[in-house]
């Protein structure tokens, strides 16, 4: 009888293939075992899916590949987060990717778990060439507007850059700057870039919400965000309006 792998043996090469070529396939397929079959089958359904998301990352490289192409190759992708809450600042990022940028994860925040985003948050700020971060607080929100707090936290962010950008791809916002720029509808699920800059946005305001938490107890800032929830209604009811909370946004204002 001759030797063959365990199924264990097999389940721990297959956890490592990354191709349909790889010789594993056809040593594996001359073994009957339902297991070892099992096996192959989860493989090439796992490679089928990934095939799909690299195919699909690769699309959100289009209007960054665009650029390249007209020699603009310092691309920065801008995102905010943080317009619909009651309390907090609007946060904006902008973030500028190396051409070879491959977090596969990478996509609008908005589709992504807390979990996922806060596990690409470092890798993103690890392969990312430059990031700066904007910031609009509650007191200028009221004083602004929202939209020009916005877009003042956008050009901040912008600024905050270490290297200029040539070029400029914006989620369906335009700022002030002679930098081209690309206002782009829902941009953050079509370019790589702005989904980047969507997560560390997201990721970077949901931590300073968790600090105005701890210092403003009663809100559960850190599981709302800021946003309108019946906790935080029932703490704005009890307790009042913090210095963080936005005047002019309803039903803070009623307190005014």
């Amino acid at each position: 009888m001759t030797d063959r792998r365990s199924i264990a043996d097999y389940k721990k090469g297959f956890m490592a293939v990354t191709s349909e070529t790889d010789p594993l396939f056809v040593e594996a397929a001359a073994d009957s075992r339902k297991g070892v079959q099992q096996l192959i089958a989860q493989t090439h359904k796992r490679l089928a899916k990934l095939a799909d998301a690299k195919n699909a990352f690769e699309k959100r490289f289009f209007y960054e590949n665009q650029a390249r192409d007209k020699g603009r190759t310092v691309i920065a992708g801008i995102d905010e987060v943080g317009r619909g809450p009651l309390a907090g600042p609007v946060i904006s990022c902008a973030i500028v990717l190396p051409a070879d940028f491959d977090v596969l994860g990478v996509n609008d925040s908005k589709q992504l778990s807390d979990h996922k985003r806060e596990e690409l948050y470092p890798q993103i700020l690890n392969e990312a060439v430059s990031v700066g971060i904007g910031w609009a607080s509650a007191q200028q929100i009221d004083d602004l507007n929202i939209y020009q707090a916005t877009r003042v936290a956008m050009l901040e962010a912008v600024n905050h850059l270490t290297v200029k950008p040539q070029q400029l791809l914006i989620d369906a916002m335009s700022i002030d700057t002679d930098i081209p720029q690309l206002k782009l509808i829902k941009g953050d699920a079509k370019s790589i870039s702005i989904g980047a800059a969507s997560i560390v946005a997201k990721v970077f305001r949901d931590h300073v919400m968790q600090s105005y938490d701890q210092r403003y107890p009663g809100y559960e800032f850190s599981h709302n965000a800021g946003y309108g929830t019946k906790a935080h209604l029932a703490g704005l009811a009890q307790l009042g309006p913090t210095p963080i909370h936005r005047k002019t946004f309803a039903p803070v204002s009623d307190f005014f």
